[in-house]
C-alpha cells in the first residue's frame, strides 16, 4: 500500500489554507500530524479523505495523487448507525462478516462431508479453512471482547440495543468498530480525548501492533511518541516531514532551525562583505573589474532563506499569589465521596507547594473529589480540612462549554470592577485576547479560547491553592507546554486531574491513583508510580502462582470442601450486595438534580458499569468454585 500527495493545496473561497502539500504513507507506517490549533491539521485530514478538495500547490513538482492498491481509508464519521434496534455485539460483528460467513460455510460443509466425504468437499473445506486462518478466525472473538472491555463496557452491555446507549457511549462503539474493521489506512483525529489512562495505554499497544498504516492527529505527546515512526508538522501553512517519533522531531526541528539560521547569518555576512568591497572599489579604474567580479559572486549564490521562527505564540501571566498559606494545605481523613453510594474512600495529606496529580479510570470519582474539596458536594463520611490562609482557584472542565451572551470584556469587568480599562486589556492580552477580540461573545469562543479565558480569570485572583480538572483539554501542544512551565514555577499548591501522562509526568511530585473503588497515594512523581505499579503486578502474579502451587499440593478433601463452601457463600453475599448498590444508583439517575448534571450521570453510569463487570467476574468465580465443589463430592 502506498498513498502519496505531491504539490497539493487546499483553498476555501479566496483563502489558501495549505499551499504546498507533500505527504506520503506506505506499508505499516505510523504517522502523526502535529501543529498549532488552526494550523490546518483537520484540513489535511479532509484532503486525505476527500481528494477532490486538492488542487495544484505552489511547488515546482507536478501536482499528483498516487494510490497503490486503492487503499481503504477508515475514519470516525458522524455517529449514525443504520439500525438502532440491533445490539452492540451485532453492530461490532459487522466488522467480521467475512469470517462469520466462512464459519457458517465450514459448519455446513462439515455436515455435508458426513454424508459425502468426497475429495472435492475436502478440498473446498481446506480452502475455506486456510482463508479462515489468514483472517485470524481463531482469535477474532478474543479481539473484540478485549476491545469492548478496555473501552469500559460490561458483558451485559454487549446485548443492549444501540438506542439504549448515551451519546458518548455510542461514539466509543463507533470507535471500537473502526479499529476492528482494520482499514488500509486508519485515520484518527484526537483519539485519546475523553479516554482514561488505562484505555489509552491499551490503545497504544493496539496501534503499535496494527497490521496496516495509521495516521494520527493528536496533542498527546506521550501517545504519539510511543506509536509513530514519522511526523508531519504544519507551521505557517507549510508541511515539513521528520522521520522518527515525537522526541526525535522536537530535537531535529531545533537542530534544523539552528543550522539554517547559522547558514543564513553566515551567508548574509558574506554578501555584505562582498557588496561592501564592490561598492568601495567599483569607481576606481584599476579595481573596477575586481569589484564587478564580487557582485557577480553574490548573484551566483544560491540564497538561503531566513528560517521561520517557531510559532510559539501563546498565553502568559504573572503567576503571583496574594498571600502564603500555612504548611498544611489539605488533610483528608477516611473520606468517602460519591452520591449516596460511595465511589471511593480517600486519605492523604497535602503540604504547601506540593503538586498532586490525580489519575484513574473515568467515573471512579476524580472530579467528585475536587468538587467535594471546593464545597460543591458533601462527603458521605469522613472529613477534609483546609489549612490556614488557603485560598482556592478552581478550574472546572465544563468551563470549556460556557455559553454566555456577554462579551469577554464585560464579563471580566463584572468579575474585577476595580480594574481600569487598560488593566483589563493588559490582563486579557496576556492570554491572547487582543484588540477587538475582547468584544467577542463568550458563547462564540472555541473550546481552547474558553479554557484560556477561564484560566485568565482564575489566575487574576492570585490564589495559593489551584484545583484544576482536566485543564489541558482543548489545548494544543504549545499551550500545554506553557501551562506546564507556569505550574512548575507556581509558588502555591496544586491538585489537578488529567489523562495527559506527559503533563502529569512534568508537573506532579505526588500521585493519587483511583483504582477499582480504592485510592492509593504515592509520595513521588509519575515515574515512581509506574515503578510501584509494575512491582505490584509482579507481586500479584507471584502470589497467584504460589496459590496455584498450594492448591495442587492440597490433599485434605474435607477441609477443602469446607473452605469452598465458605468461599461460595461469601461470593453469593457480595453479588447480592452489589446488585443492591446497582438498584440504588439506578434510582439516583431518576432524580432531577442528578440527571440534569452530565458529570454526575457519567460517574454514576460508570459506577453501575463497574459493578456489573465485578458481578460478572464474581459469577465466573462462583461457577469455578461450584465445579471444584462438585469434583470433591464426586471423588470423596
Amino acid at each position: 500500500m502506498n498513498f502519496r500527495i505531491t504539490n497539493g493545496s487546499v483553498t476555501y473561497g479566496a483563502e489558501t489554507i495549505l499551499e504546498e502539500i507533500n505527504f506520503e504513507i506506505k506499508g505499516k507506517q505510523k504517522v502523526a500530524i502535529v501543529g498549532r490549533n488552526g494550523a490546518g491539521k483537520s484540513t489535511l485530514l479532509k484532503a486525505i479523505i476527500n481528494n477532490e478538495l486538492l488542487s495544484e500547490g505552489i511547488g515546482t513538482e507536478k501536482f499528483n495523487i498516487y494510490k497503490e492498491g486503492n487503499p481503504i481509508i477508515g475514519y470516525l464519521k458522524q455517529v449514525d448507525f443504520e439500525d438502532d434496534n440491533i445490539t452492540m455485539l451485532d453492530e461490532i460483528l459487522k466488522c467480521y462478516k467475512e469470517i462469520i460467513d466462512l464459519e457458517n460455510k465450514m459448519e455446513k460443509l462439515v455436515i455435508k462431508m458426513q454424508e459425502d466425504s468426497s475429495e472435492k468437499n475436502a478440498e473446498e473445506y481446506t480452502k475455506l479453512h486456510d482463508r479462515y486462518e489468514i483472517l485470524d478466525g481463531y482469535t477474532y472473538k478474543k479481539e473484540y471482547e478485549t476491545a469492548i472491555h478496555k473501552f469500559g463496557f460490561s458483558k451485559e452491555d454487549k446485548n443492549k440495543k444501540l438506542s439504549e446507549f448515551s451519546g458518548g457511549q455510542r461514539t466509543k462503539i463507533a470507535f471500537i468498530k473502526l479499529l476492528l474493521s482494520k482499514p488500509d489506512i486508519l485515520l484518527l483525529d484526537e483519539p485519546t480525548n475523553h479516554l482514561d489512562i488505562t484505555t489509552i495505554e491499551w490503545l497504544e499497544e493496539y496501534l503499535k501492533n496494527y497490521p496496516k498504516a495509521v495516521i494520527i492527529v493528536s496533542h498527546d505527546r506521550m501517545f504519539i511518541n510511543k506509536i509513530v515512526d514519522k511526523i508531519y508538522e504544519i507551521e505557517y501553512g507549510a508541511i515539513t516531514e521528520y522521520s522518527g517519533n515525537y522526541e526525535f522531531f522536537e530535537k531535529q526541528k531545533r537542530i534544523n532551525y539552528e543550522r539554517q539560521l547559522k547558514d543564513y547569518e553566515f551567508q548574509q555576512k558574506e554578501i555584505k562583505r562582498l557588496t561592501d568591497i564592490a561598492n568601495r572599489f567599483r569607481y576606481k579604474p584599476t579595481k573596477a573589474k575586481m569589484a564587478l567580479s564580487k557582485l557577480k559572486q553574490v548573484e551566483r549564490m544560491i540564497k538561503i532563506e531566513e528560517p521561520n521562527k517557531y510559532d510559539l505564540k501563546t498565553f502568559k501571566a504573572n503567576f503571583d499569589i496574594e498571600k502564603e498559606s500555612g504548611n498544611n494545605v489539605l488533610t483528608v481523613k477516611e473520606m468517602e465521596i460519591g452520591y449516596d453510594t460511595p465511589l471511593s474512600k480517600i486519605s492523604f495529606n497535602l503540604y504547601k507547594r506540593q503538586k498532586l496529580g490525580i489519575i484513574g479510570a473515568n467515573g471512579t470519582g476524580k472530579s467528585t473529589l475536587l468538587k467535594t474539596i471546593i464545597g460543591k458536594e458533601r462527603p458521605i463520611s469522613g472529613s477534609f480540612t483546609l489549612g490556614y490562609n488557603v485560598e482556592i482557584g478552581y478550574f472546572d472542565q465544563k468551563m470549556a462549554e460556557l455559553s454566555s451572551e456577554k462579551t469577554i470584556f464585560d464579563d471580566f469587568y463584572e468579575e474585577f470592577p476595580n480594574l481600569t480599562v487598560t488593566e483589563i486589556r493588559n490582563s486579557l492580552a496576556a492570554f491572547m485576547f487582543y484588540g477587538e477580540d475582547v468584544f467577542k461573545q463568550i458563547k462564540m469562543l472555541s473550546g481552547g479560547e474558553k479554557v484560556r479565558y477561564a484560566l485568565c480569570k482564575i489566575l487574576k485572583t492570585k490564589p495559593n491553592f489551584l484545583i484544576l480538572d482536566e485543564p489541558t483539554n482543548n489545548m494544543d501542544i504549545i499551550g500545554k507546554e506553557t501551562l506546564e512551565n507556569m505550574l512548575k514555577e507556581y509558588k502555591g499548591t496544586v491538585i489537578f486531574v488529567s489523562h495527559d501522562r506527559f503533563f502529569v509526568k512534568k508537573i506532579a511530585d505526588c500521585i493519587l491513583s483511583f483504582e477499582n473503588g480504592n485510592t492509593k497515594f504515592y509520595n513521588y512523581g509519575y515515574d515512581y508510580y509506574l515503578e510501584k505499579r509494575s512491582e505490584n503486578k509482579l507481586e500479584e502474579k507471584e502470589v497467584k502462582n504460589e496459590e496455584s502451587k498450594v492448591k495442587k499440593q492440597y490433599n485434605n478433601p474435607l477441609k477443602e470442601k469446607d473452605k469452598l463452601e465458605r468461599k461460595i457463600a461469601k461470593i453469593e453475599k457480595e453479588i447480592s450486595e452489589k446488585e443492591e448498590k446497582i438498584k440504588v444508583l439506578e434510582n439516583e439517575l431518576l432524580k432531577e438534580e442528578i440527571y440534569s448534571d452530565y458529570i454526575k450521570v457519567c460517574e454514576i453510569e460508570n459506577s453501575i458499569t463497574n459493578l456489573k463487570s465485578e458481578i460478572e467476574d464474581d459469577m465466573n468465580k462462583w461457577e469455578t468454585l461450584q465445579k471444584e465443589f462438585a469434583n470433591i463430592n464426586n471423588n470423596y
